[in-house]
């Protein structure tokens, strides 16, 4: 089913008292939709799905107008969610910009989404509070929760482009939770955005810790976000979400799951819609039972459904949605 923002909020708290972590996918098709609903709720997990300002875009068409975007990417989540009564998913707005606070505000009027993520990370730690704040007092009059961010996550996501990464100083993300009211704290603490593989970055799980100590220490305890987490190790998952962290975020690996099981279906039946180069192409006949797009984006739907199956159970929310 698709979850309020108290619900989602609910998730978050429970999974960071019994300390799992809750997988946030990105998505824009229908294939994704059906793939990671499926996958969640498989293994009784909750989860949030992830709409970027270009996945709106895309998801709207040569109009490219964000709002029908988010429309669609909504209407296709909530209704095929509905189908699953004994798991939880919400709608999140990953990595909007400062310039995108229209958009957010269309979707929180509007009831498009459950959470939302204000990305105002680039701007230094005052303006970035102040702009926060205003994100945090409109959603929270909707019910809905805001996560916000310090430092910048190397790589690329989207619109977001960082050619370095900048770790966040826990100090500062004590006064950034404490002066925003943010629900969920995301920190820079060495991910990338886009492909990598964990054991080739330098991740500071253990600034993840002192931040959430920092922050329990002062009354101000949060759910932690890790961005990036496509190419992380399944032991550098599970310390993140013993460290405090209570969501995080994948991406490229859906893609890769997308791109490889298309490529292996067209590699093993090529000749269904290519003419062989020994046939006489007049006499050549395509063969519609294996272009039919529902036989390979089944394939896809398949590989990342069962990605999406063992993240859950790696990081501990398999088993665990508050709806069963």
């Amino acid at each position: 089913m698709f979850l309020t923002g108290a619900q989602l909020n609910e998730v978050f708290l429970k999974a960071k008292r019994q300390r799992f972590g809750i997988i946030a996918s990105n998505v824009v098709f229908d294939t994704q939709i059906r793939a990671i609903v499926q996958g969640y709720d498989a293994v009784h997990s909750d989860g949030l799905m992830q709409m970027s300002s270009g996945a709106c875009k895309f998801a709207a068409g040569a109009s490219q107008d964000m709002n029908t975007g988010a429309r669609l990417i909504s209407a296709m989540i909530k209704t095929f969610a509905a189908q699953f009564p004994k798991s939880g998913v919400g709608l999140h707005i990953d990595h909007a910009t400062p310039n995108y606070f229209d958009f957010i505000k269309f979707c929180v009027e509007n009831n498009l989404v459950t959470s939302v993520m204000i990305d105002a990370s680039k701007e230094n730690l005052e303006e970035n509070i102040r702009i926060t704040k205003e994100v945090v007092d409109l959603a929270h009059k909707h019910g809905i929760i805001v996560e916000g961010e310090i430092g910048h996550i190397k790589g690329t996501e989207d619109e977001i482009v960082s050619e370095t990464e900048l770790y966040t100083h826990p100090q500062e993300a004590l006064e950034f939770v404490k002066r925003t009211n943010v629900d969920l704290f995301a920190a820079s603490v060495g991910t990338n955005h886009g492909v990598s593989k964990g054991e080739n970055i330098v991740l500071r799980l253990d600034l993840i810790k002192e931040i959430d100590d920092l922050l329990i220490k002062n009354g101000v305890e949060r759910g932690l976000v890790l961005h990036g987490a496509s190419g992380l190790t399944d032991q550098q998952q599970i310390t993140a979400v013993a460290n405090g962290v209570v969501k995080i975020n994948k991406d490229t690996h859906y893609q890769m799951d997308m791109a490889k099981a298309t490529q292996a279906y067209w590699e093993k039946e090529k000749y269904s819609i290519v003419c062989p180069d020994d046939v006489d192409p007049a006499a050549f006949i395509p063969n519609k039972s294996k272009f039919d797009p529902r036989k390979w984006l089944a394939k896809s739907e398949e590989a990342m459904q069962n990605t999406i199956m063992g993240f859950c159970k790696v990081t501990g929310s398999a088993n665990n949605s508050i709806l069963m």
